[in-house]
């Protein structure tokens, strides 16, 4: 048996219980109510009855005879006259008048006269009145009864010389009871039918929110939904019909940067506008963006979600891109220095046919010169002008595998005359993206411009009483920004590329990526000069703490090769 039959009978149950209990507790107050008034009643004529002067007078005069009369003169006489008057003109059950001792006066059934009542009457003979609900000669009945004085002026201080009780039939009252049940049985009756049809409501409404699934089914979804949300590494952003946020799992949170908002109104809430722009109502069918938060390029989609025919909202997937893009610059550093290792391969093999040549010739002297000159300048030789104001290996190796790269699109990459970097650095993944896609930029718009001569510039200072920060200038030949303001070249999506930009070319973020992560550090990015046609081209510059140490180059430093490799940062257009 289904959930929602079993709650449905169970409501139909405790429904038709209550109102059982309920009509049963008012009929029974009912019933008492009527009992109670017939007992006042009974109390009123028995009063009546015992402060008759002829009853009174009657009732002393055969109380002081010896004896009681016989059934025949007390059916003939002035009380049975008066009690049976007054039990048929009140309709009561009986009227019955005693002498002292309990034994009946009048009665309603001639054969009882004489004899004693048949129950007791010693409260009301002892000077008291009293109410009853007992059974009797005549059946069950609610009364009353009244001691009878005997005439005097004292009449409730006298001698007492009978009592009269007077009662009325529990049938009569169940009458009472039926004519007052109507209401009792239909309010009853409409209680349980507003019973019924709330509990039908209230089955239809439970499916509907349960979606027709059962409490184990839900309990199963629930345990699976934690399990499946929180050991994922993509992001997870559920938005209900309503437009309220009803899932954020931790990969999102950690993706953006941003506590738990579970619960906030989507459009209100503290997230990049372009995953706003995924879940409008004419975006069922979009393509994945691309997204910078949190110092990350996040690839963001948007699903909708629905169950049947019914609407549930919007699901938003994010995906990380930033290891994949440092795996691409570490990638592009790799082919970069193979590329100039084979060049220098051949410059090196180049150089021992040389010194072979010498030795054939017998040139001893000639060979040993040129050994001492290499050993001077170094069998390799990147093409990069004044490396020797970067005492950092890293730095010389990094900027060196720029320049190969610069060469072979015929651009010349060198080392302003303003460089000092006495430091090294510790934190080279932040410095690879920063450098790396401000010199990619500076490449392909030097690449892209219109002066005859192309070349990029490169200006590092580094800064150990600041934090080991490290100010970074990039100047190129190109047109500069074409027109686009100094802050529009750092905005989502913003290239000067011919190609669109987008989640496939990829375009459109490094600025954007390098500008958030310097400032996470506490440091900045940005244009000092926009330039103009024809050359020189835009000229930008990034500050980023903490990325060096101490001043001086280290023992090991020293012995380290000029052909180092890093990390190069994916080629970015102007953007």
């Amino acid at each position: 048996m289904r959930f929602s039959t079993q709650t449905l009978l169970l409501q139909l149950g405790v429904v038709l219980l209550v109102v059982l209990l309920s009509g049963a507790v008012h009929a029974w107050l009912v019933y008492d109510r009527i009992g109670t008034e017939a007992e006042n009643q009974a109390l009123t004529l028995a009063r009546t009855v015992a402060a008759d002067p002829d009853v009174r007078a009657d009732v002393q005069e055969i109380s002081k005879e010896e004896g009681t009369p016989p059934p025949p003169v007390l059916l003939q006489g002035p009380l049975q006259a008066a009690a049976e008057a007054a039990r048929v003109r009140t309709g009561a059950l009986f009227v019955v008048i005693t002498d002292e001792t309990g034994l009946r006066l009048a009665h309603p059934e001639p054969a009882r006269l004489g004899e004693r009542v048949s129950t007791d009457p010693s409260v009301a003979l002892g000077g008291e009145e009293i109410t009853t609900r007992n059974t009797g000669t005549l059946g069950p009945s609610a009364g009353a009864k009244v001691p009878v004085y005997a005439p005097g002026p004292a009449d409730r201080t006298g001698t007492i010389v009978g009592e009269v009780s007077v009662g009325y039939s529990v049938e009569s009252l169940t009458k009472s009871l039926a004519r007052d049940i109507v209401p009792i049985a239909l309010t009853a009756g409409g209680a349980l039918l507003a019973g019924v049809l709330a509990s039908f409501l209230l089955r239809h409404r439970l499916q509907r929110l349960t979606l027709g699934l059962e409490p184990e089914e839900i309990s199963t979804l629930v345990h699976d939904q934690v399990a499946v949300l929180q050991g994922v590494d993509d992001g997870v952003i559920g938005i209900s019909a309503d437009g309220r946020i009803s899932v954020f799992n931790a990969a999102a949170s950690r993706l953006l940067d941003l506590p738990d908002i579970t619960g906030q109104d989507w459009v209100s809430a503290n997230v990049p506008g372009q995953l706003k722009q995924l879940t409008r109502p004419a975006a069922q069918d979009a393509e994945a963006v691309e997204v910078v938060a949190g110092g990350r390029v996040l690839v963001a989609s948007a699903r909708k979600a629905w169950h049947r025919k019914e609407d549930l909202g919007w699901v938003v997937m994010l995906r990380d891109r930033t290891e994949l893009q440092q795996l691409t610059r570490q990638l592009d550093a790799v082919g970069t220095m193979s590329t100039a290792l084979r060049a220098q391969r051949h410059e090196f093999a180049n150089q021992l046919h040389t010194i072979a040549g010498f030795m054939s010739i017998g040139q001893h002297e000639q060979a040993k010169t040129y050994l001492e000159r290499l050993s001077a300048t170094g069998p390799l030789k990147f093409p990069v002008e004044q490396a020797e104001l970067l005492q950092d290996p890293y730095l010389q190796a990094f900027i060196g595998a720029k320049s190969v790269e610069a060469s072979e699109r015929g651009v010349t990459l060198r080392i302003g005359p303003e460089t000092l970097v006495r430091g090294h650095v510790v934190d080279p993944q932040d410095v690879t993206t920063v450098l790396g896609n401000l010199i990619d930029n500076a490449v392909s718009a030097a690449v892209g411009g219109s002066a005859a001569e192309r070349w990029v510039e490169v200006e590092l200072l580094d800064d150990a009483s600041h934090g080991g920060t490290l100010h970074i200038v990039v100047a190129d030949s190109g047109d500069g920004l074409a027109g686009a303001g100094p802050e529009e070249v750092f905005a989502e999506g913003f290239t000067t590329a011919a190609q669109p930009s987008g989640a496939a070319a990829g375009q459109g973020f490094g600025l954007a990526l390098v500008r958030n992560l310097a400032r996470r550090r506490g440091g900045e990015v940005r244009v000092l000069e926009s330039g103009t046609p024809g050359g020189p081209g835009a000229v930008f510059m990034a500050t980023v703490p903490g990325v060096m140490g101490g001043t001086g180059v280290r023992d090991d430093d020293m012995d380290a090769p000029e052909t180092g490799t890093g990390p190069t940062a994916r080629k970015d257009s102007i953007g």
